[in-house]
């Protein structure tokens, strides 16, 4: 791999996906909806929803492999989020697949745990599952139809330093606690597979180089399951509060996904497994969040025990 585009390179995964590409001395393109990213790559702004200015950047760029990071990432159930689902997650990502059949670009699609195969199974829990499980069908029938060498990473809760949406689980219990204020949540009893975002990074990575995965669809995970609970508990240890936690404060959301990532195909397809044992993960992603956060609000410095 000489050239990579980095779809969403604004976003979580993005923005550490971008910087490994570029430290690993990719001539890395970054692409985002609307935020510049972190200047690590060059970057341009595109509307991926519009076919005709995706054709444009990819034929443009040509890059060797297309990392199609950029969605509408929500769990909500609501018919608010069914359009912005369909565009982003499903139509935007349908045009990245078609511009990198016509130039013979490798994909590498941010599949999710969400997602649902094949279609006798359970019914898609949200409209963002749905989508991204379209998105991976389509993915396939190029693959066989058109022989686009693209992979799907079907990654799983993805959690770590960076992450600027302070309303997803992690950061905003880390934040909540640092604050010395209670995160209301659900009961907590969801067990869900945890991956750090340098391990996840690992893995996208390596499918962007490894050759022969066209079709496929790999788990990115730990391949073990970890309530939600616990994971709060363990994140207040690292902080050290003694604030309680508001379990059950909010409505537990219909049909959640429960799944351990399989981790046989990443080993032997892609000789990747995690490292980062989830304490790790965790205490690293607090020491970011407190020094995050000690420059906006320094009477955080030094609260709790990290």
């Amino acid at each position: 791999m000489t050239r990579a585009l980095v779809t969403g390179a604004s976003g979580f995964i993005g923005r550490h996906l971008a910087r490994r590409l570029v430290e690993a001395g990719a001539e890395t393109h970054a692409v985002s909806r609307a935020a510049r990213g972190d200047g690590a790559a060059p970057w341009c702004r595109v509307d991926l929803t519009d076919a005709d200015a995706v054709e444009r950047v990819v034929e443009r760029i040509r890059p060797d492999v297309i990392y199609h990071l950029a969605g509408h990432v929500s769990g909500s159930r609501s018919l608010d989020a069914v359009i912005p689902s369909l565009q982003q997650n499903l139509v935007a990502a349908v045009h990245v697949l078609v511009a990198a059949a016509r130039t013979g670009s490798r994909v590498v699609l941010a599949g999710s745990m969400e997602e649902v195969m094949p279609l006798d199974a359970q019914p898609p829990s949200s409209p963002y599952a749905a989508a991204k499980g379209a998105a991976t069908s389509f993915g396939r029938m190029l693959a066989a139809l058109h022989g686009l060498p693209v992979v799907n990473m079907r990654l799983f809760m993805v959690y770590g330093p960076g992450q600027a949406d302070h309303t997803k689980l992690v950061p905003y219990v880390v934040t909540s606690f640092l604050r010395g204020e209670k995160p209301r949540l659900s009961s907590g009893s969801r067990p869900v597979d945890w991956i750090y975002v340098d391990d996840a990074v690992d893995a996208l990575v390596a499918a962007g180089t490894t050759p022969d995965l066209a079709g496929e669809t790999i788990d990115v995970g730990s391949g073990e399951l970890v309530t939600i609970r616990s994971v709060v508990e363990q994140i207040a240890e690292v902080v050290g509060t003694d604030v309680e936690p508001e379990f059950g404060a909010l409505p537990e959301r219909p049909l959640e996904t429960i799944r351990t990532a399989d981790l046989e195909r990443a080993r032997t397809r892609l000789g990747w497994t995690p490292t980062t044992p989830l304490t790790d993960g965790l205490r690293a992603t607090v020491h970011a969040y407190r020094d995050e956060l000690a420059h906006r609000e320094p009477a955080v410095r030094g609260r709790g025990g990290v």
